[in-house]
């Protein structure tokens, strides 16, 4: 544990806590031992990262969210206010299923909206965005836009969290983001970058 970053004076941050230069942790926080947190994040009050987590640099997680064993965020994340994001399919007060924990994986990039459930075993795509209050019960592809509870895809997002407009839902179809212009492909309802073809 570093003195490069900022916790408030209400945090607990646990002995074997890893925590990169220039994070700051805000009220009433509590960072177990063995949890790793990039370089550069803000974490808002009241949020909770259990051991062996794993956060990225430059995530950003807002108030009243919680890690628990098992949940792997990668850089630039976004998780919204009360974000809920389980780690047991079939939780019993009276049944101890720790050895049952399961991996949740949120690519780069993704982004998940406020009082959204991120059921576990799933993985978000890279740059992937699920709007507020949705329930993800299965895999979100990269850059899509899935809402609802359950959650359904309802379109593609841009690098910059705008929503493309596809000229058609062909093999071959293609979209540039009005506001940024970044262009993509989308073949076999796989979006791809067109700065990464070959």
């Amino acid at each position: 544990m570093g003195s490069d970053y900022f916790a408030h004076e209400s945090c607990y941050i646990d002995d074997g806590a890893e925590i990169g230069a220039g994070t700051k942790i805000w009220h009433f926080c509590h960072v177990m031992g063995t949890a790793r947190i990039g370089r550069g994040c803000n974490i808002g009050q009241n949020v909770y990262v259990d051991r062996n987590v794993v956060v990225g640099d430059n995530v950003k997680i807002q108030n009243n969210v919680s890690l628990y064993k098992g949940v792997v965020v990668e850089d630039d994340v976004f998780l919204g206010p009360s974000a809920v994001l389980t780690n047991v399919v079939n939780p019993r007060s009276h049944v101890s299923r720790k050895h049952e924990f399961q991996q949740t994986l949120i690519r780069r990039g993704a982004s998940v909206g406020a009082n959204a459930t991120i059921i576990c075993g799933v993985e978000l795509g890279a740059y992937a965005f699920v709007g507020a209050g949705s329930v993800v019960t299965r895999d979100v592809p990269a850059y899509a836009l899935v809402y609802g509870t359950p959650a359904q895809q309802r379109g593609w997002v841009c690098q910059c969290g705008v929503k493309l407009q596809l000229a058609n839902d062909t093999l071959q179809a293609a979209a540039a983001c009005e506001h940024c212009g970044h262009a993509y492909r989308l073949q076999d309802q796989q979006l791809t970058d067109k700065r990464t073809e070959k």
